[in-house]
């Protein structure tokens, strides 16, 4: 099954979804396996099929650009701050700080340096138009004066006025020049005070910066010290999961060729004792058993290559169970002959849930999948629950994806993990058997073909 997914790098999203979380991580992690290798698969395809091309001639006169060359023979590459005169990123992030910071500071000096000018300019003006008021209104006086006196005193008047003119336009340009040369005065302590102003602000708005990229700096190095932290973390316990699970594959697999070979021993020292000198003896009915269990194989080896990768519908699980599982008894009890009590048939991921539901932690069924060829166990964790596919399409049963132990049955592969747990990660212990609660119970039809009678547990 697993390496059906590899092959067409698809899962079904039902199948997908009756995975569980380490099952799930350990399947991701086969297909970007098997993406690498295809990609390294047609790179070299693609640089063999290069090498086989002609080269093209060259024209003569055309332009060609390639990549200068180190003393290594490698593309040249130049390494930004590794060259002595190279400035370092926090020179080039400083020096940019501060160019950003003096152009606000002018950008803010100069809007109220026009802000001053603008102020100047309004004094003066409303000066100029006070002396253009008064001078006005002393020709509109001098003029009704002029009415009621004798030509020789209109002259005198006149004369008069003449002077007084004079005098205040001497008056007046010296009163302009005064406030000219007053605003130059001004004007000059305005732009000292700006450009000490603005030096200052310049270095308020870096220093702020300063202080920013600081906090920055710090609550970045904070989080990547625990990004860092968590992940060698999770990293070691993955390494000493997968260990694990390596130590007792290997501890099983020890322990079967152990066992191969003191049966073995044992037979071999029975024959010498019981057997003699005497001629041998007729093939033994364990040996045509060994030809029934090996033709059985072949069997199943070919039904299982003429299969669909995964079954189309219920009607096919069921017709899968009886050609196959049923004559294996893997989920009989040996002792009463009956299905082990936390046997259940086809039935769906939510039933299993529902059955589980108010039932304590530890507690678990097994149920045949409907999403593969094979088993699925549903168990009750303290939060929700969870669910492990099991492979059946070879020999043994297993769960799902590598180096994993492998069993002769499902009531074994039970057995097993209640003493050992599922995941290391999850500690899933197979305490409490969760069995039916209708009759006749929901696998009668993987056993009877049309009649009915109660097996309720």
């Amino acid at each position: 099954m697993l390496q059906q997914i590899l092959t067409d790098m698809y899962i079904e999203p039902e199948l997908l979804a009756e995975l569980s979380d380490e099952q799930k991580q350990i399947l991701f992690l086969k297909m970007r396996e098997e993406q690498i290798r295809r990609w390294k698969e047609r790179e070299e395809k693609l640089e063999q099929e290069d090498r086989k091309k002609p080269k093209k001639p060259r024209k003569p006169g055309g332009k060609k650009v390639d990549f200068l060359l180190g003393r290594d023979g490698n593309e040249w590459v130049w390494v930004m701050g590794e060259h002595e005169n190279d400035r370092s990123i926090d020179q080039i992030l400083e020096e940019e700080a501060q160019r950003k910071a003096d152009e606000q500071a002018r950008r803010e000096a100069e809007l109220l340096r026009l802000k001053e000018e603008a102020e100047i300019k309004r004094k003066i003006e409303e000066e100029r138009q006070r002396l253009e008021e008064e001078r006005e209104t002393e020709r509109r006086r001098l003029e009704e004066e002029a009415l009621y006196q004798s030509i020789k005193e209109a002259r005198l008047a006149a004369q008069r006025a003449e002077e007084e003119q004079k005098k205040r336009e001497q008056e007046e340009a010296l009163r302009m020049k005064q406030l000219q040369e007053e605003a130059a005065v001004e004007r000059r302590k305005s732009l000292s005070k700006i450009q000490d102003a603005e030096k200052r602000r310049s270095n308020e708005i870096y220093i702020r910066w300063k202080e920013m990229r600081r906090q920055l700096d710090q609550v970045a190095e904070e989080t990547s010290h625990e990004v860092d932290k968590n992940w060698r973390e999770s990293e070691r316990k993955a390494k000493e999961a997968e260990q694990e699970m390596k130590l007792i594959a290997q501890r099983a697999r020890e322990e079967n060729r152990q066992s191969l070979t003191r049966v073995s021993q044992l037979i071999v020292n029975a024959n010498r004792l019981t057997l003699g000198e005497k001629p041998p003896l007729p093939p033994k009915a364990k040996d045509r058993t060994s030809a029934v269990i090996d033709k059985n194989r072949q069997l199943r080896e070919e039904r299982r290559k003429s299969r669909p990768a995964r079954p189309p519908n219920r009607d096919a699980v069921v017709d899968w169970f009886h050609l196959e599982e049923k004559s294996r008894k893997s989920v009989i009890d040996a002792k009463s002959g009956r299905a082990e009590e936390w046997f259940h048939g086809v039935i769906s991921r939510m039933d299993a849930e529902k059955l589980l539901l108010d039932k304590p932690k530890g507690s678990f069924l097994v149920r045949v999948s409907e999403k593969v060829w094979g088993y699925t166990i549903s168990y009750r964790a303290a939060d929700r629950c969870k669910h492990f596919l099991i492979d059946a399409t070879e020999d043994n049963y297993h769960f799902f994806g590598p180096n994993q132990l492998s069993h002769n049955s499902i009531t074994d592969l039970v057995q097993y993990h209640k003493t050992n747990p599922i995941t290391l990660a999850g500690g899933e212990l197979l305490i409490s058997s969760c069995g039916q609660n209708c009759d006749p119970p929901d696998y009668w039809d993987l056993f009877h073909s049309g009649r009915t009678e109660s097996t309720f547990l």
